[in-house]
């Protein structure tokens, strides 16, 4: 994983560090706890039923089972805590991403948003962050349970007997990461893949629904259904292999956990060694030998997850990182007592390079008149005029003045508040016909209907039945 992406995780993680360290000290009680669990049954069959007592001095086999039910109570209990936390986290994550990467696109100027579809942000808004927050559910809960459940198992293994976890373990563990790090490279290949056409199969989808109107003036549905169905095609060819790999690693875990315990019981049975174990102390190995492979297999099953939020942090951030097209709204002059008067004194403007739309474009519209752009040629730049006096995009050449001040100089925000714009293509938000003319201002019903009044929309709004004013 390069250092870039680290630091990106890290990034996100670092709100977070007294949670996860919460998390991890949970997590060492509740190892502590598994390994408890299979001792306390192995003094219970080797210090009282082999040797036909139920009592030895104060300890009792009651007082060996309330142990024992004790631990499991207490376990469960610190491991549903934990899991708690970890998705209060999780959530904190998908709330805290989203929330900067929907700023972001709010405050990013308009070349942004013609270099970046929209369906693409979409998918970075709604997918993306959900398999980041997945990260911090799934993983971060049971990542530090399980790397401290492995070591502290071998541990133990080596501590009751270290020929037999010597003897199961130096042929079992090699396989097992064999096994496991040529699948997950594999796997990390496949996930790349899959999810370059999952982002590409979201994108069609949320571009054919903005584009409805689009796809229908230009009678291209059988096209675009074609085209659905081919990236559709794709992404299952992608996916069915991948889960074929994924179905395949718990398959080879369980033969091999299989393999681990077979060969504690052969050393057993012949003994071999010199071993000669106790009933108990068999069981507590093959016990702990299962539990060995839960978190292996759990971490292995995890690698999907980790590569998704992978790709979806580096996707994510190198939006963020495009900091060259975030606009200053905080700088600059605040217009009072505007009057109106808009100048362009030799403005040239490209959208890329030198392919000009504007060249040495100078004129000046008076306080107070009606003034209209017209030609029959589209390269004169109508919209882009207006886009310019709005600063949506900043000229290569010239000056661009309002009231003598150069646009450059005058607060966005200031500016933009004292211009109104019509555009071509209207839009209109999922909002009651009052919440889309106020736009979160500050305005009364009486300036609402005064507004309708003014744009000479109050026959048409006040007919409608459902206007919500």
């Amino acid at each position: 994983m390069k250092n870039k992406t680290l630091n990106r995780i890290y990034k996100i993680a670092r709100p977070h560090l007294k949670i996860i360290i919460l998390v991890s000290f949970l997590s060492l009680l509740v190892s502590v706890g598994e390994i408890v669990k299979p001792y306390i049954i192995e003094i219970a069959i080797d210090d009282f039923l082999s040797k036909g007592i139920y009592e030895k001095g104060a300890i009792t086999l009651g007082v060996l089972g309330g142990i024992y039910i004790g631990v499991v109570i207490i376990g469960n209990v610190i491991d549903f805590l934990a899991t708690i936390i970890t998705n209060r986290m999780g959530e904190e994550v998908i709330y805290t991403i989203r929330n900067k990467l929907f700023r972001f696109t709010q405050y990013a100027n308009i070349s942004f948003h013609d270099v970046t579809s929209a369906g693409k942000l979409f998918v970075r808004l709604t997918n993306d962050v959900e398999d980041i927050s997945l990260l911090f559910k799934d993983v971060v809960a049971t990542i530090f349970k399980d790397i401290l459940l492995i070591i502290a198992l071998g541990a133990m293994m080596f501590y009751l007997n270290a020929k037999i976890a010597f003897s199961s373990l130096i042929i079992v563990i090699p396989l097992v990461l064999l096994s496991s790090i040529s699948l997950t490279i594999i796997l990390n290949k496949m996930y790349d893949y899959s999810k370059v056409i999952r982002t590409n199969l979201n994108t069609f989808f949320a571009e054919s629904i903005y584009g409805a109107k689009i796809i229908k003036i230009f009678n291209i549905q059988k096209e675009k259904q074609k085209e659905c169905e081919n990236l559709t095609q794709r992404f299952r060819d992608a996916r069915v292999p991948t889960g074929t790999i994924e179905s395949l690693l718990p398959a080879i875990m369980t033969i091999l956990e299989n393999l681990g315990i077979a060969i504690i019981v052969t050393i057993c049975t012949y003994n071999l060694f010199g071993i000669n174990l106790e009933v108990g102390i068999i069981y507590v190995f093959v016990t702990y030998i299962k539990q060995l492979f839960e978190p292996i297999t759990r971490i292995v099953e995890n690698v999907e997850i980790v590569q998704e939020a992978v790709v979806s942090i580096n996707k994510i951030y190198d939006i963020l990182d495009q900091k060259q097209y975030l606009e200053d709204f905080e700088k600059g002059i605040e217009l009072k007592n505007i009057k109106g008067e808009i100048e362009f004194k030799n403005v040239w403007f490209a959208y890329k390079d030198e392919d000009w739309v504007l060249k040495d474009i100078s004129f000046k519209i008076a306080p107070r008149r009606n003034n209209s752009i017209s030609s029959e040629r589209q390269v004169l730049g109508k919209t882009t005029i207006t886009n310019l006096v709005n600063r949506f995009y900043e000229i290569q050449k010239g000056e661009i003045l309002i009231d003598g001040i150069n646009i450059k100089d005058i607060n966005l925000r200031s500016l933009r508040n004292h211009i109104g714009t019509v555009l071509q293509d209207p839009f209109i938000f999922a909002l009651s016909i009052k919440d889309n003319i106020k736009l979160n201002k500050n305005l009364s019903d009486e300036d609402v209907c005064e507004a309708i009044e003014m744009a000479s929309a109050d026959e048409f709004i006040y007919s409608l039945k459902n206007r919500n004013l």
